[in-house]
């Protein structure tokens, strides 16, 4: 049984750029709705319930496919949900240094290229969707995906991911999107980020 994280901060703890009911709704109602309808597809699969939603994703051709559709939905937003709470925090924001920083430069000339570029596919994601960075054999890569598909379907490794569903962001800016874009870099823990890349 897959199970929802808990928060490491308080559902108020990144205002002023995300309002604490959006996050409450956000993590007590649509994260735990794509847990709970991931756990009612895979019952009577128990060699797939056995696997992390992470290898379930990579290996998504495997799924069978009466179900695969509801492992790519919702196993694809128990793992970007995951992953979005855990690389928000307060006091986040600034610029990541060592080797992510590195990485980045490589790949996209400097961090402000790399923040515009990043900006850009999640804004300009139609509908619903997803803004990554994320990691390929051949360096660092930004992509956007819609709904919630996961970039391990594609054999990468997803380090940052922004949600721009919106009900990540309308309570607050409405149909602002690129206003809740500039928000949110004031949460990114880079240190976290740095990590995911560290571990491959």
């Amino acid at each position: 049984m897959y199970e929802v994280p808990a928060l490491t901060y308080s559902f108020d703890a990144l205002q002023p750029h995300i309002d604490s009911t959006t996050m409450q709704i956000h993590h007590d109602k649509h994260h735990a709705a794509y847990v709970s309808k991931l756990n009612a597809a895979l019952e009577g699969h128990e060699g797939l319930q056995s696997k992390s939603v992470e290898a379930l994703l990579r290996d998504i051709d495997s799924v069978p496919e009466a179900i695969r559709g509801a492992v790519r939905n919702h196993g694809g937003g128990h793992a970007n949900h995951s992953l979005f709470w855990s690389v928000m925090g307060p006091g986040g924001g600034g610029a990541p240094s060592g080797d992510l920083a590195s990485a980045i430069n490589a790949a996209f000339g400097s961090f402000e290229n790399f923040q515009e570029r990043f900006s850009g596919a999640a804004a300009g994601q139609f509908g619903s969707g997803w803004g990554w960075l994320v990691a390929t054999e051949s360096g660092l890569e930004v992509i956007a995906r819609p709904n919630q598909d996961s970039p391990l379907m594609e054999g990468k490794t997803p380090l940052l991911g922004v949600d721009v569903w919106e009900h990540a962001y309308y309570l607050h800016y409405q149909n602002r999107r690129p206003e809740y874009l500039k928000a949110w870099w004031n949460t990114v823990q880079w240190d976290t980020v740095a990590e995911r890349l560290k571990q491959g």
